[in-house]
């Protein structure tokens, strides 16, 4: 018989075979992430909020795996620079709401190699909808092919403009609205993949207002009245997904940029979290993060491994089959494996900064920049002060860990110095950065 019978013969009887690995191989899943704004753990039903309702997110939660200690910044700006970065705050200069102004040490797209350029890199189409501005510059300029937003760093409701795609459109809109129907839009231009949608969402920063469901499915309270708005529209992009066959292809992920807002703390379990938005205490940076991929991501879990901001960079990389750039410094690690239900390798603990404060965090205990340990036992409601001279063997353990964490992270030498309320450096600071820019 002669050898291409043969190779014939065998390629016909090994074919069943290589479809049904590549059946079984992992494509690369769509990726979708959600970022509410101002929303802590007390705003979402599945995390035990006793004063909201959130269905939604609660049957996106039971399709999917809930992590309890997720950790942003406590503020919207450093907590999505970290996002996009996958770096450290001391490393990018994102240390505050104020840092990407002109002047400020913020980030700036060409010193960083960003979450949409590295799956732009790994054949993603990427979109952003919705708040972006305390990143600085365009979505453009940090990967996104296309984007819908706007002008303000809060809530943008009731609007006569919006931005899409450099260009301003005029005309009276509801722009959460506007942000849905681009997301939907692009979802739907999209379908057959792979593509990254990073939705940060309005709400439910202030200013709240009323809704075009005031009235109709609450009462006179209006910041429930925004969470249940915000739960719509968080299950209308996961019907898009079931609509157009794409729901076990697209790996959805629910997040808060930080804790709640100052006015609008509840309880959980009838307690009340410690701390709020913009503080250094827990409540300020544990947010809630929710993800759901059918048929990969274990359903119904409840995740306790600590997970940073800074992991949604290389979880997603690795996910879409990208590389990371080598000789570049991150902070990410990826959750990937935990998303497909295996152990991986979970951090043994967070980091978090806010201008010149900051703490490192491990299941237990947490250590300040001042170097005040903190027992965490009765997390989120309780961090107790442990005084040096009050060690347990415990404490005296962690005190040595996370003393060490921080003496090799050296937040102290990094950019921590600017605008709004930075550690040190003043005007000498701004004017030498400002030369430095100007080169």
């Amino acid at each position: 018989m002669k050898t291409y019978t043969l190779a014939l013969i065998a390629t016909l009887l090994l074919a069943p075979f290589a479809a049904l690995c590549a059946a079984g191989a992992p494509a690369k899943p769509n990726i979708i992430f959600i970022l509410a704004d101002d929303l802590g753990l007390d705003g979402v039903g599945c995390y035990g909020a006793d004063a909201h309702k959130t269905p939604q997110i609660d049957k996106l939660a039971a399709s999917g795996t809930r992590f309890e200690t997720c950790y942003a910044a406590p503020l919207c700006g450093p907590s999505r620079c970290v996002l996009m970065t996958g770096r450290y705050a001391f490393r990018t200069g994102g240390i505050t709401n104020q840092s990407w102004r002109p002047g400020g040490p913020g980030a700036m797209s060409k010193d960083e190699q960003p979450m949409a350029k590295l799956l732009k890199q790994a054949g993603y189409a990427t979109g952003e909808s919705g708040k972006w501005r305390q990143v600085g510059e365009t979505p453009k300029d940090w990967g996104f092919d296309e984007y819908c937003t706007d002008p303000t760093a809060g809530g943008w409701y009731w609007k006569d403009s919006y931005i899409k795609n450099g260009e301003t459109i005029n005309g009276d809109h509801y722009n959460p609205d506007v942000i849905q129907a681009f997301s939907l839009d692009f979802i739907r231009h999209h379908k057959d993949g792979p593509f990254f949608l990073y939705y940060p969402m309005h709400f439910v920063h202030a200013p709240i207002v009323k809704t075009p469901d005031t009235g109709k499915t609450s009462g006179a309270d209006l910041y429930e009245d925004n969470i249940r708005y915000m739960d719509k529209q968080v299950g209308e992009i996961v019907a898009e997904l079931e609509k157009l066959g794409l729901r076990e292809k697209t790996l959805v992920m629910f997040s808060g940029d930080n804790g709640t807002a100052l006015n609008y703390p509840s309880p959980i379990g009838g307690r009340m979290i410690n701390g709020k938005k913009a503080s250094m205490l827990e409540g300020g940076s544990r947010v809630p993060l929710i993800a759901s991929w059918p048929g990969t991501t274990p359903a119904g879990k409840v995740s306790k491994d600590i997970v940073n901001f800074s992991d949604m960079l290389s979880t997603f990389v690795q996910l879409g089959g990208g590389q990371l750039p080598k000789d570049f410094t991150y902070d990410s690690r990826s959750i990937a494996p935990q998303l497909r239900g295996e152990k991986g390798t979970p951090r043994e603990w967070a980091y978090v900064q806010l201008g010149a404060k900051w703490f490192v965090r491990e299941h237990g205990w947490k250590m300040n920049q001042a170097g005040e340990l903190f027992d965490m036992s009765d997390a989120p409601f309780v961090e107790k002060l442990v005084d040096a001279s009050a060690d347990t063997d415990a404490s005296k353990a962690a005190r040595a860990r996370l003393t060490a964490v921080l003496a090799e992270l050296n937040p102290a030498a990094g950019k921590v110095d600017g605008v709004g309320g930075g550690g040190g450096g003043g005007k000498a600071a701004k004017k030498k950065r400002k030369a430095e820019r100007n080169k």
